[in-house]
């Protein structure tokens, strides 16, 4: 299995430069469900293609209510190395540290059905601050990237 929702998603990109910091956080709080690396290219992270051909890592984090979300790590074009800090069973609070990518990298974040984005294309995003989207009343889902 790719560790990908089956299901139509909203996805959110967020592009890091080499001048950036590279130390991604939990988009929620939760158990970690599902980590799935998968080998890949290491084309520049910036195009679509690079979030099914380039290196990769899919987390599953699933919150006691039965919401999960889904973040890929993707490596880039001078990346090349995804370092995890988490494995499958480890319960995460929202923001916290989850893993880092080297230099130039991306990170996808899947929403579920029903999520409300909050942020714009363009928009410089900062982890642990930055809120991406809202569901409902649950609590808000914080940036994955510092």
């Amino acid at each position: 299995s790719s560790g990908m929702p089956d299901e139509p998603v909203t996805r959110i990109s967020i592009f890091m430069s080499v001048f950036d910091v590279h130390i991604n956080r939990a988009p929620i709080g939760g158990t970690v469900t599902r980590v799935v690396y998968i080998p890949g290219k290491f084309m520049n992270a910036d195009l679509d293609k690079a979030s099914e051909e380039n290196e990769r890592q899919h987390i599953l984090i699933e919150r006691a209510d039965g919401l999960a979300i889904c973040f890929t790590q993707i490596a880039g074009l001078v990346a090349r190395r995804i370092v995890p800090f988490i494995k499958p069973g480890d319960i995460l609070a929202s923001g916290q540290r989850v893993g880092l990518i080297r230099f130039g990298s991306r990170v996808d974040v899947y929403l579920p059905q029903g999520t409300e984005p909050r942020v714009i294309l363009g928009q410089r995003v900062i982890a642990g601050e930055s809120v991406l989207a809202e569901v409902g009343q649950a609590p808000q889902l914080e940036g994955v990237i510092q």
